[in-house]
This record gives structure tokens, sequence and C-alpha cells, in this order.
């Protein structure tokens, strides 16, 4: 009996402080992500192919999400979704695009880093980094998104640039 107790007291303890570190009371206020709020025109390179694309970025869910809507035309759209686990002390990131659910069952995991903050997403074929870094003289993001190619065996060509974008405020 004495068991018992101690052992629901102990799941209750644990309930009470998980609850405490996420949940609806644990807005997130996060001064990088901040930066990114609004609506932003984002240029660059895609696959090696020059991209112009519109992003609107807002809080969402209870300040508990950055969602981020990403516009390419018809050819590539995106809404991606970047909260903060305070359990585990990592951003987590869902990244839902055209390419469907195959790709959007992966989350990325980030870790930040004075101005950036790296995700790292484990797709089915293989790695994908993709890094916000925010430039603060220029009040810009740059995304730099990097995929791993398996079949190649030279380490200093393993990681391919898949993207390198910036983002500036939409009407300068």
């Amino acid at each position: 009996m004495k068991r018992t107790h101690r052992l629901l007291l102990t799941v209750a303890l644990a309930v009470c402080w998980l609850s405490a570190a996420d949940g609806p009371d644990q807005i997130l206020h996060d001064d990088l992500l901040a930066n990114m709020a609004g609506a932003w025109k984002l240029t660059g390179a895609i696959r090696g192919r020059s991209a112009e694309h519109s992003v609107d970025a807002r809080w969402v869910l209870n300040h508990q999400f950055l969602q981020i809507e990403e516009d390419g035309g018809p050819s590539y759209q995106a809404l991606v979704m970047v909260g903060y686990d305070h359990t585990s002390e990592r951003y987590v990131a869902h990244w839902m695009d055209v390419y469907g659910g195959r790709f959007s069952e992966t989350l990325g995991f980030g870790v930040r880093s004075g101005d950036q903050i790296e995700f790292v997403f484990e797709y089915p074929d293989g790695p994908f980094h993709t890094i916000f870094r925010w430039l603060p003289d220029k009040r810009e993001w740059q995304w730099l998104m990097k995929a791993k190619d398996p079949a190649t065996k030279d380490p200093a060509k393993r990681w391919t640039d898949f993207a390198n974008v910036r983002l500036a405020k939409a009407g300068r």
C-alpha cells in the first residue's frame, strides 16, 4: 500500500513538473524569433535556381508557435510551425509543403547559437539542415539549407547546398 502511494505521488509530481515546463501557461517569448514576425520578400537560390517568394510570419496558438507561410506560387507553398520544447530545451519545426505527407511527417529539432537556429530534419531519404540566421545590422534573415547525399563518398562533398535565400521586409 505504501509503495502504491509513493508511486502515485511520484507520477503526480512528474505530471505537475512537466505541465509547468510546457503547456498553455508557458507562452513562447523568444527575442530571436520575434524578429521574424511580419511580411517578407524571399530572394535567392533554391536548388540552383533563382527564387522569389513571399513569406508571412505570425504568432499563433496562444503564442506557442510562429507560423510561417511561404508562397512561391503554384510550384511551391509551405506552412511551417516553429515552437520551443521547454522540457527538451530545443526548438521544434513542423515543415509542411506541396511535397505532401511523406516529407511532412518529420519534425525538425533546432538549437540556438547566437543569432541563428540550426534545425536538423531526419527525412526518409537522409538528413537535412536548415539554418535561420538573423542579420541584425541589415534587419534581414538568411535561410541556409543543406542536404546530405548518401551516395557521395567524399566527406567534403557529402553536404550539398539546397537553398541560400534572404528575407527582407516586404515593401522595402
